[in-house]
């Protein structure tokens, strides 16, 4: 199947991936878990949600987590330039007959929430309220010393349709994993705004449901630091995969799942992209370097365990993909 061609004059400008919304049944063990664990920053908390961010952040949160009788992902949410890049948002999505409309967030800005072809439950903002960087602030860091988020990666049932839509939106493939033969199928597909390897991916799966987030980290001893908490607090379970370096993205990984089983990844060392003339990279799908660079291949869990969004169905992927999964 084709890869999606650059568009750079998209709709509206979507600046990057700017954070998601999670709903978890214990509010105070999952904050313990985000905070003391990972390492990410208590902005504001109440009984019934709380906002985090990462010390490189200047906005008020990346990831809200809130008290929910199950967990589920409620919300992916996106930087747009402007606010005039919101009015073109939803004029664009109403256009293609999805719905879009703007609500009232704690502490964003003008916010707009608008669903995919798929389902995908979506919000755009241009503005949040502004907090104090903590970057130089080393009293912060703790954990793997996030610095700020990065990504996130989606369970897709129609992984080219999916390409396709945000390739529209001015999203740019930077790699893609694609079946051998003339007639082969891409599998998963990775795509950026903010000149990195992604702001947003798309694997083959049951779906739409959310595989993982991401936070980036300073270096690769940061993630080691990270397994060694990990293993001698009480949370050598919640490592799933890594650490390892990737082959797609060449960044060096750590998978965790939090205490919902909502997937985390730690991440860093990646590569950068914003030239107009990359052009994506291919990778075979049965080639064992490219979910590990170093040839180990992801457990079962990977390939079927994600988080469903909030009300939203999931169906079965178009077709199973062939990967290398770990015995």
């Amino acid at each position: 199947m084709p890869a999606p061609t650059h568009i750079f004059t998209p709709p509206f400008n979507i600046v990057r991936a700017s954070h998601v919304v999670l709903d978890v049944t214990d509010l105070g063990r999952s904050r313990a878990f985000y905070e003391d664990t990972i390492g990410l920053h208590v902005e504001d908390a109440d009984k019934d949600a709380v906002y985090l961010r990462a010390v490189e952040e200047r906005q008020h949160h990346s990831l809200v987590l809130r008290r929910a009788d199950g967990p589920s992902c409620r919300r992916l949410g996106f930087r747009v330039g402007t606010q005039d890049d919101l009015d073109k948002a939803a004029q664009h999505f109403r256009e293609l007959g999805l719905p879009a409309d703007f609500v009232e967030q704690p502490y964003q800005g003008r916010t707009l929430q608008v669903s995919d072809p798929e389902g995908l439950p979506l919000e755009f903002v241009a503005s949040m309220v502004r907090r104090e960087i903590l970057l130089q602030k080393y009293e912060h860091y703790r954990g793997v010393r996030p610095q700020r988020f990065d990504h996130v990666n989606i369970f897709a049932p129609d992984v080219q349709a999916s390409l396709d839509f945000y390739a529209g939106l001015g999203f740019r493939l930077t790699e893609y994993a694609e079946e051998d033969g003339p007639n082969g199928r891409i599998a998963a597909g990775w795509m950026h705004r903010k000149g990195n390897v992604h702001d947003i991916a798309f694997t083959n799966g049951r779906g739409p449901r959310l595989h993982h987030f991401c936070y980036w980290t300073p270096t690769a001893l940061d993630i080691i630091h990270l397994c060694d908490v990990m293993a001698t607090t009480g949370h050598l379970a919640n490592m799933e995969r890594g650490p390892g370096r990737h082959g797609i993205s060449n960044a060096f990984f750590l998978y965790v799942r939090d205490p919902d089983g909502h997937r985390l990844e730690l991440y860093t060392c990646d590569y950068q992209t914003m030239d107009p003339d990359h052009e994506p990279i291919r990778w075979s799908l049965r080639d064992p370097r490219r979910q590990t660079l170093w040839g180990a291949p992801a457990p079962k869990s990977w390939f079927e365990e994600g988080s469903r969004f909030h009300d939203l169905a999931d169906r079965e992927a178009a077709f199973t993909a062939n990967v290398l999964v770990a015995s």
